[in-house]
């Protein structure tokens, strides 16, 4: 019986040293990926890239916050993944309100900076995704990692193909249409956390 612990105890401490290492590698990325994408979005007066960018530092924080997490029990992880959720709840109401900024402004978006800047942030986020793809079911915790990489990845594609709607259309309204499609998808992961984060800590009082 002893033993069985102590294997199983070994089998946990090694899942969260690799949960960990993950964690601060993908971390790294979205830090990273967020002040290229702030930087170049507001000089390509896009509101996808901005969007995008305010994603990545709502994801870097979600990283941060389950590294600290990790080993800490079922109801803890529960706790900080309803955190995530509004952080992401919050992080989609702020592109709403960018994007209605930028449908007031004329200027229209930089469709080459767009482009080259959403296909680095494209690469970083499925590096991020295959990453954390054999640690999404360990629990809800890494999950909800997961999901916020795997949608970057769809929100980066986005982008992309509406810097090649901008370039052909010479309009700004593709990116637009993706800066609140990037909205709806983080509200719709958000309402999916809370949800599930609530539904575990309900049942584990």
């Amino acid at each position: 019986m002893e033993e069985c612990c102590s294997a199983k105890g070994e089998e946990l401490q090694k899942l969260a040293v690799s949960q960990s290492r993950v964690l601060k590698i993908t971390l790294f990325i979205n830090l990273t990926m967020f002040f290229v994408e702030i930087i170049y979005g507001f000089l390509a007066n896009s509101t996808a890239l901005l969007a995008d960018s305010l994603d990545m530092l709502g994801d870097a924080f979600v990283y941060g916050v389950s590294l600290y997490a990790l080993g800490k029990g079922v109801r803890w992880a529960a706790s900080v993944s309803l955190l995530k959720g509004t952080l992401m709840s919050l992080c989609g109401l702020v592109v709403v309100s960018e994007a209605f900024y930028r449908f007031l402004n004329p200027n229209l978006p930089n469709a080459q900076t767009m482009g080259m800047v959403a296909g680095v942030a494209l690469l970083a986020n499925v590096v991020c995704a295959i990453l954390l793809l054999r640690h999404r079911n360990d629990d809800i915790n890494m999950r909800s990692t997961w999901l916020c990489s795997r949608n970057d990845a769809i929100a980066n594609i986005g982008i992309i193909i509406a810097a090649f709607a901008v370039s052909f259309f010479n309009s700004k309204y593709p990116d637009l249409i993706v800066g609140i499609v990037i909205a709806i998808l983080v509200l719709r992961s958000s309402y999916s956390v809370l949800k599930d984060s609530l539904h575990s800590l309900r049942h584990n009082h």
